[in-house]
């Protein structure tokens, strides 16, 4: 038996007042930058335009622009036409003398530079209809051709085409306060977005040479200009998305007298575009909160399909406060809606889907969008629209109040769970997007992350209220350990442009993800992490957040430093990974006037009952570069558990190695960290003691490995 006074074990809880506030000491002895620093070298400073609370300051300005359009769809050629009055309020205190605009459909067009910026090798086999989208006998002629940009008096506009942007150089500055109103036509191809690719587009059906169409980026319009870029005029090279302005549009689009469409916007000529049948069905299903109406049936849709009418209809819409537009429409939709109760307010969810997306539409699309808005609503704040369109889109796009989706069941009607699930969870992804960034506004071109990764975040709360055995794909802990460990040289920062990083979908949504998930069940709390999250997108409705925005909400409306996450987390690619190295026991000895700790070097307890304690002294490492909580679970040898979490900052003092000390009146058996797999540790063979021997699978495959 070893003995140790009272004084120098004592010594275990007492931190050496030496380090320094902004470094730590390594056992090699040389100095690393402390992972408690906090962000102000990197965030932004704070000012009267975005505080240092997070919130949006009181010189805050943003611009605003105003969308007149008249658009045609070309049924017989896939092509789209359009003429639009575009005006522009210069709410900023800057002078402009140009504004920007977006291109996005310029990707597309012959002398694109995104396909030069990809490479590749010559694959040994491929399916016929890959090689047809990657070798096509003839190249596709898309892209905007812009037939005038002018003035309001028909004179000409001085403008620049940059690839997918596009400069319209003023004759004089444009002042603060003042607004710019020009027009501008063009028409385009529209892709087959099945056979060659994309976000937007129109399906062909060999049967009956129909088409649906699923339209977005199909217009010109303005790039963010704001404080902290400029203006947002980098690139669409087709990953990043968008950065847009708030505005009103009204819009209206010319189809085939017999299409059935939805699109952002409220429908003012309902009467003149929708039967009597489908009028008096829509009024019974803005009184019913339960379950779906049909609309249309498939009965109806599959009869006007057969058939293509030479006449044609208008749809008028008007949107408010949207920051685009988007629309679906063919003759082979069927349509059914649902109300939804948001708080004493009636909002309509809608699908639309052709009858190969059925019955898996008709049984789980509407609901899964009525499902979104309530679960949103209730983390964020009440959705202020008054609708969300789900359409058979076969891809997973968003876009103000309506969004493309894919998920079809097999030819006689059946699906499996995955399917359904599939489909589902894309579907409360993308509806959910209404919320970020429709309407918690960040910019997608250059941090991917802020709507993709807190809608992901978001979209498990959904899922889990939707089907509480939902099968989660992106978000917890265990999910992402994979990525988190793999090659390094191939893993960025979340903190990185979508462009730029090799695996998309764990950055830009799995990770962040994740990372929320962490901070609200493990390190934050429920309670505390929800009003935070509400705070900052109550805060920043109908505006431009930017990370900094988030970070600092997340900590003032909670009041927890949170620097540290957010810098390992977002900032870097290391990863979590906490041991235990060593477990010394004792027990307690009084002699003398003093208590002595009896330590137990032997196999067995070594104790008599008369001790009322054991002590234990445990330490940890951390080969992982994160700070996280030590998450401890002590099975006693009666076979009970308790937990124990030791917060980061246990860290903060030295960055390798920390010892605890654990009394308990029970005899521990066990010890195991994170057992729970809350933390994301990419390594747990260290994460017991006594160290769980390796199963023959695991010898066998060192073995393979060595």
């Amino acid at each position: 038996m070893k003995k140790v006074t009272l004084l120098l074990f004592s010594l275990l809880f007492v931190a050496t007042a030496s380090f320094a506030q902004e470094q730590s000491i390594t056992k090699q002895g040389h100095t690393n930058q402390n992972k408690f620093k906090q962000l102000k070298d990197v965030l932004a400073t704070p000012n009267s335009r975005r505080t240092a609370s997070g919130a949006p300051g009181k010189n805050y300005t943003q611009q605003k622009v105003d969308y007149v359009m008249d658009i045609v769809l070309d049924d017989d050629n896939q092509k789209i036409s359009g003429n639009e009055i575009i005006t522009y309020h210069n709410n900023s205190v800057d002078e402009l003398s140009y504004l920007w605009l977006q291109l996005d459909q310029n990707m597309r067009a012959l002398d694109s530079k995104t396909p030069d910026i990809q490479s590749g090798k010559v694959p040994k086999k491929v399916s016929e209809a890959r090689f047809n989208r990657n070798f096509p006998e003839k190249p596709f002629d898309g892209g905007f051709k812009i037939t005038s940009v002018t003035n309001m008096d028909g004179s000409n506009l001085s403008h620049t085409i940059n690839q997918t942007m596009m400069r319209i150089n003023l004759t004089k500055p444009l002042t603060s306060g003042e607004t710019f109103r020009f027009k501008i036509k063009w028409w385009y191809n529209i892709n087959n977005h099945r056979t060659q690719g994309g976000r937007s587009g129109f399906e062909h059906f060999i049967e009956n040479g129909n088409n649906n169409y699923v339209i977005a980026q199909f217009f010109p319009r303005l790039c963010v200009y704001d404080n902290v870029e400029g203006w947002q005029n980098e690139q669409f090279w087709g990953k990043s998305e968008f950065a847009l302005e708030f505005g009103d549009y009204t819009v209206n689009i010319t189809t085939p007298a017999d299409h059935m469409l939805g699109a952002t916007g409220v429908l003012q000529n309902d009467r003149e575009v929708l039967s009597k049948t489908e009028l008096k069905r829509l009024a019974t299903a803005k009184k019913t909160f339960d379950n779906p109406v049909i609309i249309r049936t498939q009965e109806e849709a599959t009869k006007i399909e057969k058939s293509k009418s030479k006449k044609t209809k208008t749809w008028k819409f008007i949107a408010k406060n949207v920051r685009d537009y988007a629309f679906a429409t063919s003759r082979k939709f069927i349509w059914d809606a649902q109300a939804v109760d948001i708080n004493g307010k009636t909002v309509m969810a809608y699908s639309l889907y052709s009858k190969e997306a059925n019955p898996l539409y008709g049984e789980h699309s509407t609901r899964a969008v009525a499902q979104t808005l309530k679960t949103y609503s209730k983390f964020t704040f009440d959705y202020p629209y008054h609708k969300a369109i789900s359409v058979d889109g076969q891809m997973g796009m968003e876009y103000p109040q309506i969004c493309f989706n894919p998920g079809r069941p097999n030819a006689d009607g059946t699906y499996s769970d995955r399917t359904k699930y599939r489909m589902i969870k894309v579907t409360i992804h993308e509806v959910g997007h209404n919320f970020f960034p429709m309407i918690v506004n960040s910019d997608e071109r250059q941090w991917t992350w802020m709507d993709e990764g807190l809608n992901s975040y978001m979209e498990m709360q959904a899922e889990l209220d939707y089907d509480k055995d939902f099968p989660i794909v992106r978000g917890y802990p265990k999910n992402i350990v994979k990525y988190m460990a793999g090659d390094q040289s191939k893993i960025a920062p979340i903190m990185s442009k979508g462009d730029n990083v090799y695996s998309f979908g764990n950055n830009a949504y799995g990770k962040p993800a994740t990372a929320l998930w962490i901070l609200r069940e493990t390190i934050m709390g429920k309670e505390l992490f929800d009003h935070a999250f509400r705070s900052y997108s109550q805060r920043w409705m109908f505006k431009h957040p930017t990370p900094a925005d988030f970070f600092r909400s997340m900590e003032d409306a909670s009041g927890i430093d949170l620097d540290w996450f957010w810098r390992g987390w977002f900032y870097t690619t290391d990863v979590t990974d906490i041991g235990i190295t060593g477990v010394k026991k004792y027990a307690t000895k009084k002699s003398e006037g003093s208590v002595e700790f009896i330590e137990d070097t032997s196999n067995g307890l070594g104790f008599s009952s008369k001790h009322s304690k054991y002590h234990y002294e445990i330490t940890y490492n951390k080969p992982g570069g994160l700070v996280m909580p030590i998450i401890v679970e002590f099975t006693y040898n009666d076979g009970t558990k308790e937990k124990k979490t030791y917060p980061a900052q246990i860290w903060r003092y030295n960055d390798n190695e920390v010892t605890k000390v654990f009394s308990s009146s029970k005899e521990i058996k066990n010890i195991t960290i994170d057992p729970d797999l809350e933390t994301a540790d990419v390594d747990t063979s260290n994460n017991s003691w006594p160290k769980k021997s390796k199963n023959k699978f695991e010898k066998f495959k060192n073995k393979i490995k060595g």
